[in-house]
């Protein structure tokens, strides 16, 4: 494997990079510096298998705008969105903030503990990394997870144990809530502006 010191953007994402970059005002190009990382992030993710960033990699993307490693750095070990080490190929984010607590994250976590996993841990076979984050955004619908990129929602032990199993097995779980609520309407549906106005 690279020690990622040589590592440089494909020619597509050289282009993505210098368009996020143009999205900010000149002396402002620092702004760009999460797209930039989350971009890089996945051009590893491509290259190896799995996403994360390399120090490496982190200087290079500093570089590019003109910022020191350190503040580059600070905002990876800042959002749970980076990883600074290797993860499985499945990063299970399951969130422990208050709403998802109360609806029952800790059943979400036993479920996953029963798999063989271990927060900040990935597993023997490379398959899952489990890590216990805040808020995820979809409290309405908690308690949930995020795999990878998708979130999963309205979960129980049962459902959370069935979507590990289904992604063990290299099949698609359903995204979304697990109940079949839309978005965050209630469960069973839209109680109130239920007609077109």
């Amino acid at each position: 494997m690279s020690d990622f010191s040589d590592f440089n953007w494909t020619a597509e994402n050289a282009a993505e990079a210098q368009r996020l970059i143009g999205l900010y005002p000149p002396g402002r190009q620092a702004s760009a510096i999460m797209p930039l990382l989350w971009l890089a992030q996945y051009q590893v993710r491509d290259m190896t298998g799995v996403a994360w960033l390399p120090v490496p990699v982190i200087e290079f993307v500093a570089s590019q705008i003109g910022m020191p490693y350190i503040r580059a750095y600070e905002v990876v070990s800042f959002y749970t969105m980076y990883n600074l080490k290797p993860v499985g190929r499945f990063h299970v984010q399951v969130c422990g903030t208050t709403p998802c607590m109360l609806r029952g994250s800790d059943d979400i976590m036993k479920a996953c503990k029963d798999k063989g996993m271990a927060k900040g841990a990935t597993t023997a076979d490379g398959l899952f990394t489990l890590t216990e984050v805040e808020c995820l955004g979809a409290c309405a619908n908690a308690p949930m997870v995020q795999i990878n990129d998708h979130n999963y929602e309205d979960l129980t032990y049962d459902s959370m144990t069935v979507i590990l199993d289904m992604l063990a097995r290299g099949e698609e779980p359903t995204v979304g809530s697990q109940i079949g609520r839309t978005a965050s309407c209630p469960e069973g549906g839209p109680t109130t502006l239920t007609e077109a106005i």
